[in-house]
């Protein structure tokens, strides 16, 4: 009796876990399966990244790239003819691109540089914002180019684009300094801001908006030449193309019609919130040109030119 009563148990339990398999949304089904079926959407987004993505405290989140990323949900939600509910996950440079591999994050809504290696192992909307990395400094430093840089400490932010650029320039340039890192962009600004770094080298968006949400933001300015220029876009997993499609449809459409101009100037150009100050960043002529012709080049197309 007692092994019948064993064996009825396991089989109870195998059959447990095979009506949890099927009803469980298929990963490799794709997103839209797992979003229909979870009626839920992880977005990652960051705690600092200038007005693309930043918190308000509280688990809120906001700035362009939030909401470029609301509009798609949105449009998601009239395909599917169902409400979704969005989960927002903090993601670092460090773990945003396991995160969307992994399935815990569905849509990175952050300040991700587009290019080649990461193409490997993720994918990316079409570009939405084109960066040039600059140089911020204290603006009593007397540092105005990546020359009197020599003998410096360098902070940028552990696990970005920035890191390599550091060390190319140095190469190129022959001036040596020592770099100094930070687990995400405020600690790298922190460095600065602290006196431990001389200079912070990062996508110009993300230093105006770290200057502008400083205690005294007149105490800085940002400096320099034109490090690297980079198309930043929305990143999704990669291999599934409807979901891709679908994300890449709606931002063309906020591009045809003007709405995604809009943003721009009310993130990048408008006081924005907490401290209701302006980042001041002017619409370059790459990003018009990225919004004209709709792409997913990777950075390594826009260094040919």
């Amino acid at each position: 009796m007692k092994n019948s009563l064993s064996f009825f148990k396991i089989s109870l339990s195998g059959l447990l876990i095979t009506n949890l398999l099927i009803s469980m949304p298929s990963f490799a089904a794709g997103t839209f399966d797992k979003i229909s079926a979870s009626k839920s959407i992880t977005m990652g987004v960051r705690d600092s990244s200038g007005a693309l993505s930043y918190t308000l405290g509280d688990g809120k989140y906001t700035g362009y790239h939030v909401e470029i990323c609301k509009r798609i949900i949105s449009d998601l939600e009239k395909t599917l003819k169902t409400p979704i509910q969005i989960k927002y996950q903090a993601v670092t440079s460090q773990n945003r691109i396991p995160l969307v591999q992994n399935g815990t994050v569905d849509i990175e809504c952050g300040s991700t540089t587009n290019n080649a290696t990461r193409q490997k192992d993720v994918s990316f909307a079409v570009t939405t914002y084109v960066e040039e990395v600059r140089i911020a400094v204290k603006a009593n430093s007397g540092i105005t180019s990546i020359a009197q840089l020599n003998g410096k400490k360098v902070a940028t932010t552990t696990g970005t684009t920035s890191v390599q650029i550091l060390r190319k320039n140095e190469r190129a340039t022959g001036v040596n300094f020592d770099e100094v890192f930070g687990k995400d962009h405020a600690d790298s600004f922190l460095l600065l801001e602290s006196d431990r770094a001389d200079a912070f080298v990062m996508d110009g968006s993300i230093l105006a908006g770290n200057i502008a949400m400083a205690k005294n933001p007149k105490d800085f300015r940002i400096v320099g030449e034109v490090l690297s220029v980079e198309p930043i876009a929305i990143m999704i997993r990669k291999d599934d193309p409807q979901f891709k499609a679908a994300v890449d449809n709606t931002i063309k459409g906020l591009m045809k019609d003007g709405s995604i101009a809009k943003m721009y100037q009310q993130w990048f150009l408008e006081p924005i919130p907490p401290k209701n100050t302006r980042v001041g960043l002017e619409l370059s002529a790459n990003t018009k040109e990225a919004w004209a012709n709709p792409n997913d080049k990777p950075a390594e197309e826009y260094a040919k030119k």
